[in-house]
């Protein structure tokens, strides 16, 4: 008898060590989304989720949120943080990532079709032309913000994106400004920095109508967000155009820069993406 209990309990202890080993061990039931690690763009990302129905913020978390306001997380999401530009990278890693249609485009993916949720074109994260505070009236950023402002490069984009980007000028022009002395600007450059997409590809078409009147516009890539800032604050650049207000105001309020917004021109709603999922249901099975 004694022997048999032992072998009770012994069983008994075997299948509570398997029970809890297994577990402990078991983390195939972890859902992890990817966000952007920069602070207004993780909060879209956030927001996205909220909207959703998969988190709750805390009161008063809007456009500077991070996962620490995060409230509720009912179905125990895991989140990495990652530099907005390595998101399409580490896709395949997680189960879904929230990416910025900029990248998305350039890593192939087509944010209309490819992703499972998008957020609204809100106009608040309208992607705006920048420059340094104190330039905004000169004739070179009138031209260019005129020539972004423009039917042609509103329909270029209406034509270009399938409403991965959507223009948010509201009433296009044809290119020109008529307080602009271009006749005095024939032969002079303006440069600009922006990301490789739609960015640059957005001003191309600004520098072609810029080129009918015999100015240059050269555009300086970079595929990082802190770079074409500090440029134009130097007055390396003479403007740049890849960020939307909100990080831009938070940019100047980190880096003491006095960047203004000139004019919005676009919107890139963010995508949730399936990464080791197809579909949304494996977050709340």
């Amino acid at each position: 008898m004694k022997n048999f209990k032992r072998f009770i309990s012994l069983l008994l202890c075997a299948v509570l060590s398997l029970t809890l080993l297994t577990a402990c061990g078991d983390t195939d039931d972890v859902i992890t989304i990817a966000v952007p690690n920069d602070t207004t763009n993780e909060a879209r990302a956030l927001l996205l989720l909220e909207e959703l129905g998969y988190i709750t913020l805390k009161d008063g978390a809007g456009i500077t949120a991070t996962v620490a306001d995060i409230e509720d997380n009912p179905y125990g999401i895991e989140f990495n943080e990652v530099e907005a530009a390595q998101l399409p990278n580490v896709l395949q890693d997680v189960d879904y990532a929230i990416i910025n249609s900029n990248y998305a485009i350039e890593a192939g993916l087509n944010p209309v079709e490819d992703s499972l949720a998008m957020e609204g074109s809100s106009s608040a994260y309208s992607n705006v032309l920048v420059v340094k505070e104190g330039n905004e009236e000169t004739d070179k950023i009138k031209a260019l913000q005129a020539a972004l402002e423009s039917q042609q490069v509103a329909d270029f984009i209406a034509s270009s994106y399938d409403g991965a980007v959507v223009s948010t000028v509201d009433n296009p022009g044809d290119g020109y400004d008529e307080t602009v002395d271009y006749d005095a600007l024939a032969g002079t450059t303006i440069t600009v920095a922006a990301s490789p997409t739609p960015h640059a590809e957005i001003l191309a078409v600004a520098k072609e109508i810029l080129a009918a009147k015999d100015i240059t516009l050269d555009i300086i890539e970079y595929t990082d967000y802190v770079v074409p800032n500090n440029v134009v604050e130097s007055g390396e650049i003479d403007a740049n155009y890849f960020q939307h207000t909100p990080y831009l105001d938070d940019f100047n309020e980190q880096n003491g820069t006095h960047l203004v917004a000139v004019s919005p021109i676009h919107v890139e709603p963010m995508g949730l993406y399936g990464g080791k999922q197809d579909s949304l249901d494996a977050i709340t099975e």
